[in-house]
């Protein structure tokens, strides 16, 4: 081996075990932040974060969100840890909402997102049917966080006729055309067969690395559907989803919000803004409900 390529694969290493070492930071800062209570501003006592209220199959949509919400968790993430803030925050201001599973590995309790995309689309097309079913609503809106908000639900929308079943996406940190994982898909390509490993052990994860083949085929489309309205909640210090300007998305009946440019104190990335920032989900509330919109600011954070 040269001196160049000892080089190149120690700095490949590097790269490697820093973006892992990130990767678990945000991963483990999710699970143990989402655990502490938010406080009520009325009360001053930490309100309950349980998944009573939520996936609640007796719910029926009142006239004023006549549209059931679904949650999609991300890469790692499952059905009750993503949301322990975002779905009593939902259901707290009158919504019927639900949280899937996805992308299970066989073995691989807890940690989900992990199977192809393509496949884990057709799990979100049947929880939309049984939603719809159960609540007697015509559409349902998205809110998804990672993959859960970016290339899932917009295979979904392009290739397997859910267009006609949503009113609203809202995707929170979401990787809507591939992440570079701060560099993990320059090694990846970099190592001879990595990426084929990726695939066989971690297929939806590879499928959300810039270059994958799945990417290729969701990207031939265009961003949007007709009818549906787009929302991109995205932080400058994201370092999952990289770069984060590749979250937006173009198109008609599409909003790109930065939340610093709501709250510049704001330091979310990747995992704090889709598990516990209520600056976020205060934009996420104002996606779904225009109408009653309220300006999100700092002081989001305690309303």
């Amino acid at each position: 081996m040269s001196v160049r390529e000892s080089s190149v694969r120690r700095r490949s290493l590097r790269v490697l075990a820093g973006t892992v070492s990130a990767l678990a930071l945000a991963l483990s800062f999710g699970s143990a932040s989402a655990s502490a209570a938010p406080v009520d501003a009325k009360t001053g006592k930490a309100e309950k974060t349980v998944t009573s209220g939520w996936n609640d199959w007796s719910c029926k949509p009142s006239a004023a969100h006549p549209q059931p919400v679904v949650l999609m968790h991300g890469t790692f993430g499952n059905s009750w840890d993503n949301w322990l803030v975002l779905a009593p925050y939902l259901v707290k201001r009158g919504y019927c909402v639900y949280s899937l599973d996805y992308g299970q590995k066989a073995g691989v309790p807890l940690f989900n997102g992990l199977g192809p995309v393509e496949k884990s689309a057709g799990q979100l097309s049947a929880f939309v049917d049984k939603v719809r079913r159960s609540t007697g609503a015509e559409k349902v809106d998205l809110v998804g966080h990672s993959q859960g908000g970016g290339p899932l639900p917009r295979y979904y929308l392009n290739f397997l006729d859910g267009a006609g079943k949503v009113g609203k996406l809202v995707g929170i940190a979401p990787d809507n055309h591939g992440t570079t994982a701060s560099g993990m898909n320059r090694l990846v390509d970099t190592v001879p067969g990595a990426r084929k490993v990726f695939s066989l052990t971690l297929p939806g994860v590879e499928d959300q690395l810039v270059g994958s083949e799945f990417l290729k085929k969701l990207n031939s489309k265009p961003d949007t559907v007709p009818g549906v309205k787009y929302t991109v909640i995205s932080t400058k210090y994201d370092e999952i989803a990289t770069p984060y300007t590749s979250q937006f998305l173009n198109g008609p009946d599409v909003r790109n919000v930065v939340l610093q440019d709501l709250c510049k104190l704001d330091i979310s990335e990747h995992a704090a803004i889709g598990t516990i920032d209520r600056v976020a989900f205060h934009e996420v509330a104002n996606a779904l409900d225009p109408a009653h919109a309220t300006p999100t600011t700092c002081a989001s954070a305690i309303s």
